[in-house]
C-alpha cells in the first residue's frame, strides 16, 4: 500500500505560489497523483495569515483546493485529545494538531519543519 501524504501548511502555500524554496521531491509528491490530503487546520492558518497579510495566496484556499481536486481533511475530537500526549518539541499549534492528525490517521506529513522530527510521525 502506497503512503497516504498530509501536506504542511508552508508546503502548501509553496506548491500553490511556485516558490524556489519547494524542494522537487516535494514537487514531485504533488505531481506524481499521490494520495494527497489538506488539514482544515492548514485552511485555517492560510486564512489568519491572509487576514494579516503575512501571506499572499490570490483566491480563496477552499475553492483553490476543491478546484485541484485535493481533498480537505477535517479535525475530530480523536485528533483534538492526541495534543494530550504530544511531548513539547514545539508550540505551534497547528503544527501540533497536524502531527496529531498524522499520527492519528496514519499519514505521512510532507514538510520541510525540522521539528517535526522530533515527533514519532513518518515524514518526507
Amino acid at each position: 500500500m502506497s503512503p497516504r501524504y498530509l501536506v504542511d501548511t508552508h508546503i502548501l502555500l509553496w506548491v500553490l505560489n511556485a516558490d524556489s524554496r519547494l524542494s522537487d521531491h516535494h514537487r514531485d509528491i504533488f505531481l506524481a497523483g499521490k494520495d494527497v490530503t489538506v488539514s482544515a487546520i492548514s485552511v485555517a492558518e492560510i486564512a489568519i495569515k491572509k487576514s494579516l497579510r503575512k501571506v499572499t495566496l490570490t483566491g480563496d484556499i477552499v475553492e483553490i483546493l476543491r478546484s485541484n481536486g485535493i481533498p480537505i481533511l477535517g479535525v475530530n475530537e480523536l485528533h483534538a485529545a492526541r495534543l494530550e500526549h504530544l511531548p513539547l518539541h514545539h508550540r505551534d499549534p497547528f503544527d501540533r494538531l497536524l502531527i496529531a492528525q498524522a499520527q492519528i490517521e496514519g499519514l505521512t506529513m510532507v514538510t520541510a519543519g525540522r521539528h517535526f522530527s522530533a515527533y514519532d510521525v513518518a515524514l518526507v
